[in-house]
Protein backbone atom coordinates (compact mmCIF):
# COMPACT_ATOMS: atom_id res chain seq x y z
CA UNK A 1 0.00 0.00 0.00
CA UNK A 2 1.30 3.44 -0.92
CA UNK A 3 0.53 6.90 0.43
CA UNK A 4 -0.65 8.98 -2.52
CA UNK A 5 -1.31 12.72 -2.61
CA UNK A 6 -3.80 14.16 -5.09
CA UNK A 7 -3.81 17.87 -5.95
CA UNK A 8 -6.93 18.59 -8.01
CA UNK A 9 -9.28 21.59 -7.84
CA UNK A 10 -12.22 19.84 -9.55
CA UNK A 11 -14.17 18.26 -6.68
CA UNK A 12 -15.78 15.54 -8.82
CA UNK A 13 -12.49 14.41 -10.37
CA UNK A 14 -10.75 14.60 -7.01
CA UNK A 15 -13.40 12.38 -5.44
CA UNK A 16 -13.31 9.84 -8.28
CA UNK A 17 -9.51 9.59 -8.12
CA UNK A 18 -9.57 9.24 -4.34
CA UNK A 19 -12.19 6.47 -4.31
CA UNK A 20 -10.47 4.55 -7.12
CA UNK A 21 -7.08 4.61 -5.43
CA UNK A 22 -8.47 3.73 -2.02
CA UNK A 23 -10.32 0.78 -3.57
CA UNK A 24 -6.94 -0.32 -4.96
CA UNK A 25 -5.55 -0.48 -1.44
CA UNK A 26 -3.75 2.85 -1.24
CA UNK A 27 -3.92 5.54 1.41
CA UNK A 28 -4.99 8.82 -0.18
CA UNK A 29 -4.90 12.46 0.93
CA UNK A 30 -6.44 14.97 -1.48
CA UNK A 31 -5.97 18.73 -1.79
CA UNK A 32 -7.86 21.35 -3.76
CA UNK A 33 -5.01 23.83 -4.11
CA UNK A 34 -1.24 24.20 -3.93
CA UNK A 35 -1.24 26.04 -0.61
CA UNK A 36 -2.79 23.19 1.38
CA UNK A 37 -0.59 20.68 -0.45
CA UNK A 38 2.64 22.53 0.42
CA UNK A 39 1.69 22.65 4.09
CA UNK A 40 1.06 18.91 4.23
CA UNK A 41 4.08 17.73 2.22
CA UNK A 42 6.40 19.57 4.62
CA UNK A 43 4.96 17.36 7.38
CA UNK A 44 4.70 14.02 5.57
CA UNK A 45 6.23 12.87 2.29
CA UNK A 46 4.01 10.67 0.07
CA UNK A 47 5.08 7.73 -2.08
CA UNK A 48 3.53 9.30 -5.18
CA UNK A 49 1.89 12.55 -6.26
CA UNK A 50 -0.97 12.98 -8.76
CA UNK A 51 -0.92 16.63 -9.78
CA UNK A 52 -3.36 18.65 -11.88
CA UNK A 53 -1.77 21.30 -14.10
CA UNK A 54 -4.46 23.99 -13.94
CA UNK A 55 -4.86 24.88 -10.26
CA UNK A 56 -6.44 28.08 -8.91
CA UNK A 57 -3.38 29.36 -7.06
CA UNK A 58 -0.38 27.91 -8.94
CA UNK A 59 0.38 26.13 -12.18
CA UNK A 60 1.24 22.43 -11.78
CA UNK A 61 4.39 22.78 -13.86
CA UNK A 62 5.67 25.40 -11.42
CA UNK A 63 4.96 23.07 -8.52
CA UNK A 64 6.94 20.26 -10.17
CA UNK A 65 9.86 22.63 -10.69
CA UNK A 66 9.90 23.57 -7.01
CA UNK A 67 9.68 19.94 -5.88
CA UNK A 68 12.55 18.92 -8.14
CA UNK A 69 14.74 21.67 -6.68
CA UNK A 70 14.35 20.36 -3.13
CA UNK A 71 16.50 17.47 -1.95
CA UNK A 72 13.69 15.76 -0.04
CA UNK A 73 11.24 15.80 -2.99
CA UNK A 74 13.73 15.61 -5.85
CA UNK A 75 12.88 11.98 -6.64
CA UNK A 76 9.20 12.02 -5.65
CA UNK A 77 7.23 10.09 -8.32
CA UNK A 78 4.84 12.51 -10.05
CA UNK A 79 1.99 11.90 -12.48
CA UNK A 80 0.56 15.06 -14.05
CA UNK A 81 -3.10 15.29 -15.05
CA UNK A 82 -4.50 17.96 -17.35
CA UNK A 83 -7.25 18.78 -19.83
CA UNK A 84 -4.64 20.15 -22.20
CA UNK A 85 -3.99 17.71 -25.01
CA UNK A 86 -1.27 19.16 -27.22
CA UNK A 87 2.05 17.39 -27.53
CA UNK A 88 3.91 20.51 -26.36
CA UNK A 89 1.93 20.55 -23.11
CA UNK A 90 2.90 16.94 -22.48
CA UNK A 91 6.56 17.60 -23.26
CA UNK A 92 6.58 20.64 -20.98
CA UNK A 93 5.24 18.57 -18.10
CA UNK A 94 7.85 15.85 -18.58
CA UNK A 95 10.49 18.48 -19.22
CA UNK A 96 9.82 20.05 -15.82
CA UNK A 97 10.41 16.71 -14.11
CA UNK A 98 7.12 14.81 -14.13
CA UNK A 99 7.46 11.03 -14.46
CA UNK A 100 4.22 10.46 -16.34
CA UNK A 101 1.32 12.35 -17.87
CA UNK A 102 -2.41 11.59 -18.16
CA UNK A 103 -4.81 13.54 -20.34
CA UNK A 104 -8.37 14.28 -19.29
CA UNK A 105 -10.76 12.62 -19.74
CA UNK A 106 -9.16 9.34 -18.63
CA UNK A 107 -10.53 6.03 -17.43
CA UNK A 108 -10.15 4.80 -13.86
CA UNK A 109 -8.38 1.74 -15.22
CA UNK A 110 -5.80 3.94 -16.94
CA UNK A 111 -5.18 5.88 -13.74
CA UNK A 112 -4.73 2.73 -11.64
CA UNK A 113 -2.45 1.17 -14.27
CA UNK A 114 -0.25 4.27 -14.49
CA UNK A 115 0.03 4.53 -10.71
CA UNK A 116 0.89 0.84 -10.39
CA UNK A 117 3.53 1.05 -13.13
CA UNK A 118 5.21 4.14 -11.67
CA UNK A 119 5.30 2.70 -8.15
CA UNK A 120 6.82 -0.51 -9.50
CA UNK A 121 9.40 1.40 -11.52
CA UNK A 122 10.32 3.50 -8.49
CA UNK A 123 10.93 0.38 -6.41
CA UNK A 124 13.10 -1.13 -9.14
CA UNK A 125 15.26 2.02 -9.28
CA UNK A 126 16.07 1.60 -5.58
CA UNK A 127 17.49 -1.90 -6.04
CA UNK A 128 21.25 -2.45 -5.76
CA UNK A 129 21.31 -4.37 -9.04
CA UNK A 130 19.21 -4.39 -12.20
CA UNK A 131 19.41 -7.21 -14.70
CA UNK A 132 18.05 -8.72 -17.88
CA UNK A 133 19.51 -11.96 -19.24
CA UNK A 134 23.28 -11.90 -18.80
CA UNK A 135 23.35 -8.12 -18.42
CA UNK A 136 23.64 -6.68 -14.91
CA UNK A 137 23.77 -3.06 -13.77
CA UNK A 138 25.42 -2.59 -10.38
CA UNK A 139 23.88 0.60 -8.98
CA UNK A 140 26.18 0.65 -5.98
CA UNK A 141 29.44 0.53 -7.93
CA UNK A 142 27.96 2.12 -11.07
CA UNK A 143 29.21 -0.79 -13.19
CA UNK A 144 27.87 -2.77 -16.13
CA UNK A 145 28.58 -6.49 -15.96
CA UNK A 146 27.92 -8.86 -18.87
CA UNK A 147 28.53 -12.60 -18.43
CA UNK A 148 30.49 -11.85 -15.26
CA UNK A 149 32.83 -9.36 -16.97
CA UNK A 150 32.86 -5.62 -16.43
CA UNK A 151 32.05 -3.66 -19.60
CA UNK A 152 33.31 -0.09 -19.73
CA UNK A 153 30.49 2.27 -20.68
CA UNK A 154 30.32 6.03 -20.91
CA UNK A 155 28.00 7.79 -18.48
CA UNK A 156 25.28 8.23 -21.11
CA UNK A 157 25.59 4.62 -22.31
CA UNK A 158 25.24 3.45 -18.72
CA UNK A 159 22.18 5.63 -18.10
CA UNK A 160 20.64 4.54 -21.40
CA UNK A 161 21.06 0.85 -20.57
CA UNK A 162 19.77 1.42 -17.04
CA UNK A 163 16.67 3.22 -18.33
CA UNK A 164 15.94 0.39 -20.75
CA UNK A 165 16.29 -2.25 -18.04
CA UNK A 166 14.13 -0.35 -15.55
CA UNK A 167 11.42 -0.34 -18.20
CA UNK A 168 12.13 -3.80 -19.61
CA UNK A 169 9.37 -5.14 -21.78
CA UNK A 170 8.14 -1.61 -22.53
CA UNK A 171 8.66 0.19 -25.83
CA UNK A 172 10.38 3.54 -25.23
CA UNK A 173 10.24 6.24 -27.87
CA UNK A 174 13.37 8.15 -28.84
CA UNK A 175 11.77 11.26 -27.37
CA UNK A 176 11.20 9.55 -24.01
CA UNK A 177 14.79 8.33 -23.95
CA UNK A 178 16.19 11.76 -24.77
CA UNK A 179 14.16 13.45 -22.05
CA UNK A 180 15.16 10.95 -19.38
CA UNK A 181 18.78 10.29 -20.35
CA UNK A 182 19.97 13.55 -21.90
CA UNK A 183 17.64 16.05 -20.27
CA UNK A 184 16.17 19.18 -21.75
CA UNK A 185 19.50 20.99 -22.17
CA UNK A 186 20.46 18.54 -24.90
CA UNK A 187 20.17 20.22 -28.31
CA UNK A 188 20.85 17.27 -30.58
CA UNK A 189 18.38 15.20 -32.57
CA UNK A 190 16.97 11.76 -31.86
CA UNK A 191 19.63 10.32 -34.18
CA UNK A 192 21.94 10.55 -31.15
CA UNK A 193 19.85 7.90 -29.41
CA UNK A 194 20.36 5.57 -32.39
CA UNK A 195 24.11 6.14 -32.32
CA UNK A 196 24.35 5.41 -28.60
CA UNK A 197 22.27 2.26 -29.02
CA UNK A 198 24.69 1.19 -31.76
CA UNK A 199 27.80 1.68 -29.61
CA UNK A 200 26.07 0.09 -26.61
CA UNK A 201 25.21 -2.99 -28.64
CA UNK A 202 28.79 -3.24 -29.84
CA UNK A 203 30.21 -3.04 -26.32
CA UNK A 204 27.92 -5.67 -24.76
CA UNK A 205 28.43 -8.09 -27.66
CA UNK A 206 26.08 -11.08 -27.95
CA UNK A 207 23.99 -9.72 -25.07
CA UNK A 208 22.84 -6.99 -27.45
CA UNK A 209 20.20 -9.42 -28.72
CA UNK A 210 18.10 -8.31 -25.73
CA UNK A 211 17.83 -4.78 -27.15
CA UNK A 212 15.13 -4.66 -29.79
CA UNK A 213 14.45 -1.91 -32.33
CA UNK A 214 10.79 -1.02 -32.76
CA UNK A 215 10.50 0.47 -36.22
CA UNK A 216 9.41 4.11 -36.36
CA UNK A 217 9.02 4.21 -32.58
CA UNK A 218 12.11 3.46 -30.53
CA UNK A 219 13.61 0.63 -28.47
CA UNK A 220 12.90 -1.92 -25.78
CA UNK A 221 14.89 -4.49 -23.86
CA UNK A 222 13.53 -7.94 -23.03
Amino acid sequence: MALIYIVEDDENIREIETIALKNSGHEVIAFENAKSFYKRIDELLPDLLILDVMLPDENGNEIVGKLRNKTVTKRLPIIMVTAKTTEMDMIKGLDNGADDYIKKPFSIMELITRVKALLRRTEVEKEDTLSVGEICIDNVRHKCIVDGKIVELTYKEHELLKYLIINKGMVLSREQIMLKVWGTDFEGESRTVDMHIKTLRHKIGDASEHIKTVRNVGYLIE
